[in-house]
């Protein structure tokens, strides 16, 4: 008998690997389970206010890669960006079926199409204590996606579990990281 998607998800961010290894297996893990295009990792040092999206899942080499150097993610993004401001509220993940229907007060059109050019996504942040930690970003490009009701308590599950491997990470790379 086979594990579970979230058995195998928590076996790979509770073994001894390092934590960036164990990120990245994880997010391959995710991405191949919700059968999306593209899912990412933001990581974020909640108390210098920056991040960046360190690790991403592609379907194939053709759907874009977003990642970026470290930002400063509490100025200009979150007046941009209604899901951003959702996330350092540490308010519940976002499930978008569809951007092109998603009204402003969940979502800056442009600003998606601009930076990301999804058509349906999750926004699953990870957060502690009303700290934002990271975001776990899956995806699809081409068509709207409904998501189901397994797929949201999966991943409500799963930002549980990137959690301390997200903490981990970041408390290796010290308190100067994205300087």
């Amino acid at each position: 008998m086979s594990n579970t998607p979230l058995t195998d998800l928590k076996t790979i961010l509770t073994a001894s690997a390092e934590p960036a290894q164990a990120l990245q297996s994880a997010l391959d893990l995710v991405g191949s389970h919700l059968r999306v295009d593209r899912c990412f990792l933001y990581v974020r040092n909640p108390a210098r206010g920056r991040g960046r999206i360190a690790f991403v899942w592609r379907r194939h080499e053709a759907v874009p890669d977003p990642r970026h150097d470290w930002q400063n993610d509490t100025g200009e993004l979150p007046k941009e960006d209604p899901l951003f401001r959702a996330a350092l509220a540490a308010r519940p993940s976002v499930f978008v079926d569809d951007v092109h229907e998603a009204g402003p007060e969940v979502l800056n059109q442009d600003f998606e199409r601009r930076t990301f050019g999804h058509r349906a996504l999750v926004h699953a942040h990870i957060t502690e204590q009303g700290q934002l930690w990271g975001i776990l970003q899956p995806c699809v490009f081409d068509h709207p996606r409904h998501w189901t009701p397994a797929e949201h308590e999966y991943l409500a599950e799963a930002v549980l579990l990137f959690l301390p491997v997200v903490q981990r990470y970041m408390r290796e790379l010290g308190p100067d990281l994205g300087a």
